[in-house]
């Protein structure tokens, strides 16, 4: 079995549980606090995990950039992720991350990498409204059940690479995404995704492609969202594609990810006629591959409006 077929076969064990696993790092004393806080990132982030290799230093960065980084021949930036979380690194930055996300590669210094967990979605909830910043998306909660309970912080790693690293082209170019999408009229586009930003982005891609937008923040959120217009439909001899075009989601959410609820859809027979898109920062062919197995209707990586657009036109001519 190749190293690629025994990934998807991995993560298919893990998404057809609603499970996942992060990778668990400390990046130094907390300035407000004092203590050293676990962070974590999802193991299908993280390409290789290295001891910190030469760093050049470049002129004009960001000071949250610690420079570029040559890793077998591909130069990448470095981003000092104690400096941008306002930690104090004591034993130094020790280790590198290299990780790869939304179309880019970079590392991310930390001070040091504790272990690999694996999790149910369900005992991670979201932080949006309790963390100042948005950098970190949402709270893992290890050991529940134990005598010594810990809290992880999962950063949310588009808001850190849009603040470290922006785009200098406008992230929606009405001219770029084409016409304006024939949907049935009073239609919408349900969208799931868990991080503040990449909601702004959606909202703003789909507003410029003619769609109403119903957003929400969890596979959770949207499962249930879903059987409530479903019932409602029902009950005025309609259906649920009356209401919505397309289900749009993220793979990574609190609670429900974008595989499980992609899962659910397809298995219901209220929903399963519904055009599922996932649109997610996850690359490579081990999750393109699993897509595929749990029956969505399309895979887009985040985040381009025009591949957004033209993903989404596809898909909906082949469901009108």
């Amino acid at each position: 079995m190749t190293s690629a077929m025994r990934d998807i076969d991995e993560r298919t064990n893990l998404t057809n549980n609603n499970q996942f696993e992060l990778l668990l790092f400390r990046l130094g004393d907390a300035a407000h606090t004092g203590q050293s806080e676990l962070f974590g990132i999802n193991v299908f982030k993280v390409r290789e995990i290295l001891v910190m290799p030469p760093v050049t230093s470049v002129v004009g960065a960001e000071p949250s950039i610690l420079g570029m980084a040559d890793i077998r021949g591909q130069v990448i930036p470095v981003i000092d992720l104690p400096r941008l979380l306002e930690c104090n690194p004591k034993s130094g930055l020790n280790i590198m991350l290299v990780t790869e996300y939304a179309r880019s590669t970079q590392g991310f210094a930390v001070e040091a990498v504790e272990e690999i967990v694996r999790l149910d979605w369900n005992q991670v909830i979201s932080a949006e409204t309790s963390v100042k910043g948005g950098l970190v998306t949402s709270i893992a909660k290890l050991d529940a059940g134990g005598e010594n309970p810990r809290l992880v912080q999962v950063l949310d790693v588009e808001q850190i690479l849009r603040d470290v690293l922006p785009s200098r082209q406008p992230d929606v170019d009405p001219s770029t995404v084409g016409p304006a999408l024939s949907i049935r009229p009073g239609s919408k586009i349900l969208c799931a995704d868990d991080s503040a930003l990449a909601r702004g982005l959606i909202e703003n891609g789909l507003k410029a492609m003619g769609v109403q937008v119903v957003m929400t923040k969890s596979g959770q959120e949207a499962w249930d969202m879903l059987g409530e217009i479903a019932d409602l439909t029902a009950s005025k001899g309609a259906t649920v594609r009356d209401e919505i075009a397309l289900v749009l989601t993220d793979l990574e959410m609190p609670e429900m990810d974008g595989f499980t609820l992609t899962r659910k859809i397809k298995a219901d027979a209220r929903l399963k006629s519904l055009p599922v898109v996932i649109h997610s920062s996850l690359s490579g062919e081990a999750s393109e591959e699993h897509v595929r197995k749990v029956g969505a209707d399309a895979y887009v990586s985040k985040f381009l409006a025009k591949d957004l657009a033209d993903t989404i036109r596809g898909v909906l001519a082949r469901h009108p």
